[in-house]
């Protein structure tokens, strides 16, 4: 009889193991491509800064006001977003957003002047804010608690992949010349059309919920929802009480959370709206020669945040882990002022390593202190208010270089904070204080 009964059970673990093995091969491909594409319309601005300058009269502070627009537009409709994401369903909500960014995208090709520019870039986060918390709950509707760690981890790749190619992409775009358009025109619509071509195939491909899903057999589809639907029974037998939202919104260690991925956000755009310029200081390039030093730090992140990651996989303090990514991120950022142009390149190459690292090996904490079932609209939250640093940092950036010809004051300000957010992470608690009115959440990343 146990024997019968073990081998049921094997029986059903298998049939979960191979559903969960085709959902990884059938979604996890197209989310990495997807976020590569949705990162390199958000960023390549970076590469035709000079060319707006040239051709439109777009002054630097405006180029940084504007770069930083889309993170305001993110940020108030991010949390809109993921409410009628949940009502609507991923699927039909994914291929919405990605519809809408890429029409916007496209359409920066033809801006004429500031204002356009300040429009579409708005637009553009408008269009953007949705996408992370729509990728997070489609996973939390596919695949158990224990396999939404690793997925998340391979759908982040994406922002690493994507700042390595769009450099060169971006270059290789900038010398097509015909039909009117400028090179920079060229690139802003080309990849804009891709992301609308692209999210036809998105709406063909996705499946709404795994019992639509035909490319999975009865027995995997049944054997998937069984485990999800039992996952979140066991979670609300745990808590009886639902933790109230508002009273999290109150609790120190939300704040701390935000405010110290704030500090990360800050280095990071900044490092990804500024990097070309500080390039093209370095002698006479090519935009493809400019687009292949671009990639060199994000290659060199990659690294870091696959040896981080393993480093704190190992030695589990992970707050440790963090601060010394955010003080090799300090330590970069203030060499890059010691120097001349190249040098100030090699120091943000190490900067990079940090703050990219920093970024990847922040979300556990806030994860494991949270209630699975608010974890989403809380992190997404901690996301929105994170991502405003890529408000701050180009407009600041901007109006440094257009008053003061320089933006090695605002190199020192990104050295400084990194260091504050590297003391403060250690007051960022990865265990709830009261278990009855926060609940520690599965070790699933919920990345928004």
């Amino acid at each position: 009889m146990k024997s019968s009964i073990a081998g049921m059970n094997e029986g059903a673990d298998s049939v979960l193991s191979s559903a969960i093995a085709k959902v990884k091969r059938h979604v996890l491909p197209l989310f990495v491509i997807m976020f590569i594409v949705n990162y390199i319309d958000r960023v390549n601005i970076g590469f035709v800064r000079t060319h707006m300058e040239h051709d439109l009269g777009i002054c630097a502070a405006a180029y940084g006001f504007g770069a930083g627009l889309f993170f305001i537009g993110y940020a108030l409709f991010e949390v809109p977003s993921n409410m009628l994401l949940q009502k609507v369903g991923a699927r039909i909500w994914l291929t919405r957003i990605m519809l809408t960014w890429g029409l916007v995208a496209a359409g920066m090709a033809f801006i004429q002047n500031e204002t356009h520019f300040y429009i579409l870039r708005f637009l553009l986060g408008v269009a953007e804010a949705g996408f992370f918390p729509g990728v997070i709950y489609y996973f939390t509707r596919w695949l158990p608690g224990a396999e939404r760690g690793k997925a998340i981890a391979i759908f982040l790749s994406g922002s690493a992949v994507a700042s390595l190619i769009s450099g060169p992409l971006s270059g290789l775009l900038l010398q097509i010349e015909g039909l009117g358009l400028h090179g920079w025109q060229w690139m802003y619509f080309i990849e804009g059309m891709f992301s609308v071509g692209l999210c036809v195939f998105v709406w063909f491909w996705l499946d709404a919920k795994p019992h639509d899903a035909k490319w999975l057999t009865h027995a995997e589809q049944d054997a998937l929802v069984k485990a999800i639907d039992d996952e979140q029974k066991a979670r609300e037998a745990a808590t009886p009480i639902r933790p109230s939202l508002g009273k999290l919104l109150k609790d120190r260690q939300i704040i701390l959370f935000c405010l110290i991925y704030f500090f990360i956000q800050l280095t990071i755009y900044a490092a990804t709206f500024w990097l070309p310029s500080i390039i093209k200081k370095m002698g006479e390039m090519s935009d493809f020669q400019v687009g292949l030093f671009n990639s060199i730090p994000w290659l060199l992140s990659i690294i870091g945040m696959y040896a981080f990651a393993s480093f704190s996989a190992k030695w589990k303090h992970q707050q440790a882990w963090v601060a010394t990514a955010l003080l090799i991120a300090a330590a970069g950022m203030f060499m890059s002022t010691t120097g001349g142009p190249i040098f100030a390149f090699v120091a943000i190459c190490f900067a990079a390593l940090g703050f990219k690292s920093a970024s990847s090996l922040f979300w556990p904490i806030p994860q494991a202190y949270l209630d699975a079932r608010i974890a989403a609209a809380v992190i997404a939250l901690i996301n929105s208010v994170g991502n405003l640093g890529g408000f701050v940092a180009p407009t600041t950036f901007g109006l440094l270089e257009q008053h003061t010809g320089s933006i090695q004051g605002g190199l020192y300000g990104l050295a400084a904070t990194s260091i504050i957010a590297a003391i403060i992470v250690f007051a960022a608690r990865m265990t709830p204080k009261s278990a009855p009115d926060v609940a520690v959440a599965d070790a699933a990343p919920k990345h928004a």
